[in-house]
């Protein structure tokens, strides 16, 4: 067996457990796949197609890309790839990117404002197109990194699930990947030889998560399975083992209490 077909069974084991344990995929769905044009979302969609294919159940995907009009965007790349798979997709031109630029000051991080633009456009056009969930391309490591930067910056328990419903109720957003690595993810990009479009606007900043990624790393020198052990751990939770009120509560059958006291004050 070649090493992408080894890479490949790997990757589609991990995406059909995510989808086993979550349904994330169910019949009838329409599903709107998020292409950035980055491997992570290139992966998703390859996975996704390869599943719709032998899957017992039926669903249809619609591929999904937005142009930011980032400078430097290689034009017609990602319409030419997508026009060679089987499936119907939109590419949607939005400026966003001297919005931001206009809004943020230069040293500020754009991610969060860039983030929200796109996921109200998202929106808008996947109840255009009468879609009932959208895929997002994010795997383990972002979900990991995530629960790290809420720990260490927040003061919350909180990662990315596999699945969860937007507030207003209209769509199910699911993480097909949430259980796969993403240095085999890079490895299998690389092996499909996806025509990646870099972010010229944050793919180059220095922040809080490249920074937990790095700690990551460094751990994982000592400790080699310490990604595996933490992704184990956001499904392995001991509710009774935590300082949050509500879950104390709701295990131990009591009515609500008192609001609990600031660790700093004294009990005596």
């Amino acid at each position: 067996m070649s090493e992408i077909d080894k890479i490949r069974k790997r990757l589609e084991k991990r995406m059909a457990q995510a989808v086993r344990q979550y349904s994330l995929i169910e019949e009838g769905d329409h599903i709107l796949v998020c292409l950035s044009g980055g491997k992570d979302s290139y992966t998703l969609l390859d996975m996704l197609m390869a599943f719709q294919s032998r899957a017992p159940i039926g669903f249809r995907l619609t591929a999904f890309h937005l142009d930011q009009k980032q400078p430097g965007y290689p034009e017609g790349v990602l319409r030419e790839y997508l026009e060679d798979q089987d499936l119907p997709f939109e590419i949607c031109e939005q400026d966003t990117y001297s919005v931001v630029k206009e809004k943020l000051a230069p040293d500020a991080t754009p991610c969060s404002l860039c983030s929200r633009m796109r996921r109200g456009i998202i929106y808008t056009r996947a109840e255009a197109l009468k879609c009932n969930k959208i895929a997002l391309g994010h795997h383990r490591d972002d979900s990991i990194e995530t629960l790290l930067l809420n720990l260490f910056y927040s003061g919350q328990m909180q990662a990315m699930p596999a699945r969860y419903t937007t507030d207003d109720g209209r769509f199910d957003v699911v993480r097909p990947l949430i259980y796969v690595a993403e240095d085999e993810i890079q490895r299998y990009s690389e092996l499909m030889g996806f025509p990646i479009i870099p972010c010229n606007l944050c793919g180059s900043i220095e922040g809080q998560r490249k920074f937990i990624r790095s700690k990551i790393d460094e751990l994982e020198v000592a400790i080699p399975h310490i990604r595996h052990s933490i992704l184990a751990a956001m499904g392995n939770i001991r509710r009774t083992h935590l300082l949050d009120r509500s879950l104390w509560d709701e295990a131990n059958q009591a009515p609500p209490g008192p609001k609990q006291e600031r660790s700093d004050e004294k009990l005596f």
